[in-house]
């Protein structure tokens, strides 16, 4: 079964609610796993796995995708910095160097398809 889509109007407000300081966890997930549909829309593909726990997580890019057990192409980071970088507050090569995403695989990089959303 396919997830539900997010509405944009919906999304993005999750999105600037979950940028202020003690937003809630509803309006945290809810952005996540709308700037995790954005991202599979503008890079479709399943080449890369990319996690944002607890949220969610979405396979994106065109490449050769995988079935079965871990991907070799995985890009892992926390709700604050996935939204930093879905909404340009970050950068993907600072983002990296701070340790904060962890991206293993050759194909492991987001750089050229953020940021995602304007906020």
């Amino acid at each position: 079964m396919a997830a539900k889509r997010i509405p944009d109007v919906a999304g993005l407000d999750a999105v600037r609610a979950a940028l202020v300081d003690g937003a809630s966890r509803e309006d945290r997930a809810m952005a996540v796993r709308y700037t995790l549909q954005c991202l599979a829309d503008r890079a479709p593909g399943k080449s890369v796995e990319v996690r944002v726990p607890p949220f969610g997580a979405v396979q994106a890019v065109e490449g050769p995708g995988h079935t079965r057990g871990t991907p070799p192409n995985v890009i892992e980071t926390d709700t604050a910095t996935w939204l930093a970088l879905a909404t340009g507050a970050t950068t993907w090569a600072d983002a990296l160097a701070s340790g904060s995403v962890r991206a293993s695989g050759v194909r492991a990089t987001l750089e050229g398809w953020l940021p995602l959303v304007r906020a």
